[in-house]
């Protein structure tokens, strides 16, 4: 009599041989996706020994510290910007400069000062304050500050200018000095013209003005005797000994607003 094998016993090899390929089929793939990461550990390999590569070369290199920390603060910006301030709009219309500049005094204030000051001084007794439309012209005789074909101020002029000369030193009026001569020649070899002369003349006053106090630039000029023929009619003597003058010439605006 033959015996037959169960059924069930036939269904469980089929079962463990189809869980035997199928874990041999996981075991495959496992192996396969393992094999195609391989690749990432020699690329990082790779890029760490390039990175460590560029920096010995980075490091054996002259690097001016100014191109460098230029490459720190461009960094520093794009890893950290800062926030950026709002700066306000400028209102104000005047500069330090203005705030700090004098103030041009009146012309008609200073010509009765000045006038009431030089009459009491002796050698500055023929000086003539003449006031302008635009602007306040102290004239001083030739004669009494030099002498003729000269150019150094008298030791008593020098005296006087620095005495009443110091009227001038608070003010902040533009100041310049012109010199002026009459048409005869100049005595002795010290110049060769009267425009020599006239301008040698307006910088000697110029500079006992500015040893009184006057802080600010004053320009000097030599007229010689190109405006002669402005003076009125008089005798040759009188005309001549008002043409050798010094006029030292106040103007209505600030020293230095003209600059």
């Amino acid at each position: 009599m033959v015996r037959r094998r169960r059924p069930s016993a036939d269904l469980q090899k089929v079962r463990d041989a189809e869980v035997r390929q199928a874990s041999e089929a996981r075991a495959v793939l496992q192996a396969q996706a393992a094999a195609s990461r391989a690749w990432l550990l020699t690329f990082t390999d790779l890029v760490s020994l390039m990175l460590t590569f560029f920096v010995l070369l980075f490091s054996m290199l002259n690097v001016k510290l100014s191109e460098w920390k230029n490459i720190i603060d461009s960094l520093s910006r794009t890893l950290a910007p800062t926030p950026e301030k709002s700066v306000k709009a400028q209102t104000a219309t005047f500069h330090i400069g203005t705030v700090f500049r004098k103030r041009a005094i009146d012309l008609d204030y200073l010509t009765s000062v000045i006038t009431e000051g030089i009459t009491d001084v002796e050698i500055l007794a023929g000086a003539q304050v003449m006031r302008l439309e635009d602007r306040l012209v102290i004239t001083l005789p030739g004669d009494l500050l030099f002498q003729p074909g000269r150019a150094s101020m008298t030791g008593q002029a020098e005296e006087a200018m620095f005495v009443r000369g110091g009227m001038l030193q608070n003010i902040g009026n533009e100041i310049g000095v012109n010199g002026h001569t009459d048409p005869t020649p100049p005595l002795g070899d010290g110049f060769d013209s009267n425009w020599e002369l006239s301008t040698a003349q307006a910088a000697a006053v110029a500079n006992a003005l500015r040893k009184t106090g006057y802080p600010d630039d004053i320009i000097a000029f030599g007229y010689a005797d190109s405006r002669f023929g402005l003076l009125p009619k008089l005798s040759d003597e009188r005309r001549n000994s008002l043409a050798r003058r010094v006029d030292i010439v106040i103007l209505p605006t600030a020293a230095g607003a003209s600059r």
